[in-house]
């Protein structure tokens, strides 16, 4: 039996719940767009921060790393997870779009990419002896492992090397990969420092080159609650845009 009377009074003592910020909402304006991979290589979006970016004042226009030879006309790129191993062979082969991906990343387009995304941005991605090229913006390739590498909650601290993220401050998101990066370069820039969890190497996460932002973490709004106004405010001050004449073919998200 429980005693119910001692139960209620140990919860008496009990403080109270700390505030929590509650998820952005969309107010319907938007003044930027950000294209979203997805197809069936980059499936792992969170709902939320979708709907996180566009209260941010986003259009999100959705295109396929598959499918697609030519990004749509955005200011951005948000990358995010998947199984881009299992589609070596169709993302090497669309090379018109990687070689394009990573010549707009050379010209300073923000670009937002985690976990698949962060492997498709890498040089390859090698899996089962076979090996992929993918967009080779970043300086390492990515082999598959057997067992996971990261697997769980993460605490991310900004370390001040991104002009995205207030120095110090907090992510709270989660990983879980069966990949590594291979012959990472010395002189790789990190973002985040891992307070908690695995990242890419070294207790570190969120590879920083030029204006991308790639990692194995998988971020959502609530536990990342400025990350939406980060990026956007990012694209904003960079002022980039795709150089592409034919938008016609982009889906909206």
């Amino acid at each position: 039996s429980l005693d119910l009377e001692s139960i209620f009074s140990i919860a008496k003592t009990a403080g109270s719940l700390p505030d929590v910020e509650p998820c952005p909402t969309s107010n319907g304006e938007s003044d930027i767009k950000i294209g979203v991979a997805m197809d069936r290589a980059f499936t792992f979006y969170y709902q939320e921060n979708l709907e996180a970016l566009e209260s941010a004042g986003a259009e999100l226009v959705r295109f396929s790393p598959l499918d697609d030879t030519r990004l749509p006309i955005v200011n951005g790129l948000y990358i995010g997870g998947g199984f881009p191993e299992m589609f070596l062979s169709e993302l090497e082969s669309n090379a018109r779009l990687r070689n394009q991906i990573k010549e707009e990343i050379e010209n300073g387009l923000p670009v937002y990419a985690e976990c698949g995304g962060l492997m498709y941005l890498a040089r390859s991605i090698v899996w089962n002896e076979k090996s992929g090229a993918m967009v080779n913006a970043l300086n390492f390739s990515v082999e598959m492992t057997k067992k996971p590498m990261g697997l769980g909650y993460m605490t991310l601290e900004a370390n001040g090397n991104s002009e995205w993220l207030k120095p110090k401050s907090k992510v709270y998101c989660h990983e879980f990969h069966h990949s590594r990066p291979v012959e990472l370069k010395g002189d790789t820039r990190f973002a985040w420092n891992v307070l908690r969890g695995t990242g890419i190497e070294n207790r570190m996460d969120g590879v920083i080159h030029k204006n991308v932002l790639a990692s194995y973490a998988h971020l959502h709004s609530c536990g990342a609650s400025t990350w939406a106004a980060d990026f956007t405010g990012l694209i904003r001050r960079i002022g980039k845009s795709v150089n592409v004449s034919d938008n016609s073919k982009a889906e909206q998200v």
